[in-house]
């Protein structure tokens, strides 16, 4: 479709003409995620203000069959919201509000913009929380996580997203409004919650959500401990793991990285480490005194440089900020990041730590190494300045090895951050061409005209440079 400006028009007597964008300055703001790499433009950003608004805006997308591509705040890192076949970028921020917290019940009804913090301090009054959280819940929604089913540091204890959400109130991609699961604890008949939660906004779209809360754990006890090497802290966590111990969290990071956040925030972090390994236990407090005694006991067997464990809630607080604000000090060293997202085996940390270092250094790119260690999941952040053409290359080069190594260890492409635009050329690496077919077809029987966020999570075309007609810089610099 060449001309939008009926399209626009239609739009606009849905949602109003203040909540229609297509000015080039404001398209600009929502051609990519915080993946940063993968860049195309949207022909109309729509904001709509209800669930029967976003019914009628795919309806009308329908029936010019333009594509349309929901989206949340754009924390995402797997270009999950970026218009690779243009159309429509179909903005839910709007969508702000808590509708219910049912303290009984334990359950949180909410819009899907309602960011991922805001449920926890929505809850707090009642002594709950919700549960996930991902280093960027201030800003990342509800909608987002339930299209990347988002886990975060805690995960390890308390699960995905998954794990936490009782139903969806659903757009399909023809306009028709639905419930999936419900908002109590047990719903009949099929599961298709549990595949609507991951399917990053190719199956249709989740306006409102049933959410679990989570009672606050009697007591929280921080420990922050240094290494020679990452080596050594990988090292202690596969053996805490395997003396029975399930932190709520268990978290490390380069010196590379920590060095960074005590430039930018003077926190008192130990320099002359190779490594930093946070453990958090929660729990009843005589649980917690005999967990904290194992794991002090393997850190040290471990040879750990230091050790302390945080005293008050402030300083809790300050280890947490060494991680949460781990990937934005690292734009002290270059302009750009691209963040991986794979799994491997907890008893395989060292070997993929040691293989990963390898790989950088063959490509001659600079990795930084963030991990939620105790649940294998790997966040390489593979630094370069995306200006220049031989630095995009290696970092490619570099990220579709590490993918690779993840699965030949045991592991997967992705624990948190999803597929994507990012790493579909990857799919084949963990799925054979009938599983990919199966997701195909599944794919199809909710959205059989391709229309709701088409070019994401399944490799279809399978060619580099056709996921969409918006040509991506990843397809221009390297081939398959």
């Amino acid at each position: 479709m060449s001309d939008f400006k009926q399209l626009a028009a239609d739009l606009a007597k849905v949602v109003g003409d203040y909540y229609v964008l297509s000015a080039n300055v404001d398209l600009a703001l929502y051609e990519n995620d915080a993946e940063t790499l993968d860049m195309a433009r949207p022909d109309l950003v729509v904001l709509p203000g209800t669930t029967e608004e976003v019914a009628e805006v795919v309806k009308i997308a329908t029936r010019y069959q333009v594509p349309f591509t929901p989206r949340g705040a754009g924390t995402g890192l797997s270009g999950g919201v970026t218009t690779v076949y243009g159309g429509i970028c179909l903005a839910l921020t709007r969508l702000t509000k808590v509708l219910s917290v049912d303290a009984d019940e334990q359950i949180a009804h909410v819009e899907v913009g309602v960011t991922n913090l805001a449920v926890s301090r929505a809850s707090q009054e009642y002594g709950l929380y919700f549960a996930p959280d991902p280093s960027s819940q201030v800003a990342s929604t509800i909608g987002g996580n339930l299209a990347e089913n988002a886990g975060g540091a805690h995960c390890l204890k308390y699960g995905m997203t998954t794990s936490h959400v009782l139903g969806v109130k659903f757009v399909l991609p023809n306009g028709d409004i639905t419930t999936i699961g419900s908002g109590y604890r047990d719903s009949l008949g099929l599961d298709l919650l549990g595949v609507v939660v991951g399917s990053e906004g190719t199956l249709g779209i989740a306006t409102e959500a049933y959410l679990r809360l989570t009672p606050k754990a009697q007591g929280v006890q921080t420990m922050l401990a240094y290494f020679e090497s990452l080596e050594a802290g990988g090292q202690a966590v596969s053996d805490i793991i395997a003396a029975g111990v399930i932190p709520a969290a268990m978290e490390m990071i380069d010196r590379l990285s920590y060095g960074c956040v005590e430039e930018s925030f003077h926190l008192g972090l130990n320099l002359n480490a190779g490594a930093l390994l946070i453990v958090e236990l929660d729990g009843a407090l005589p649980v917690i005194s005999a967990q904290r005694s194992i794991v002090e006991a393997i850190i040290q067997a471990n040879n750990a440089i230091e050790t302390k464990w945080a005293s008050n809630d402030q300083e809790r607080a300050m280890i947490w900020k060494a991680r949460k604000s781990a990937f934005a000090a690292l734009g002290r060293l270059a302009p750009h990041a691209y963040v991986l997202d794979g799994v491997i085996p907890r008893s395989r940390l060292k070997e993929a730590i040691l293989a990963i270092d390898k790989i950088g250094k063959e490509h001659n790119v600079l990795i930084s190494n963030i991990y939620h260690a105790g649940d294998g999941n790997l966040h390489p952040a593979l630094l370069y300045d995306r200006n220049k053409e031989d630095e995009v290359r290696n970092i490619l080069l570099a990220a579709k090895e590490i993918l690779e190594l993840c699965v030949k260890l045991g592991g997967t492409l992705s624990g948190e951050h999803g597929i994507g635009i990012e790493k579909l050329m990857e799919m084949p690496f963990a799925f054979s061409e009938k599983d990919i077919e199966a997701m195909a077809r599944l794919k199809r029987c909710f959205n059989p005209q391709e229309l709701c966020n088409p070019g994401k999570l399944i490799p279809t075309p399978k060619t580099c440079g056709e996921s969409g007609r918006r040509p991506l810089l990843r397809y221009k610099i390297i081939s398959c």
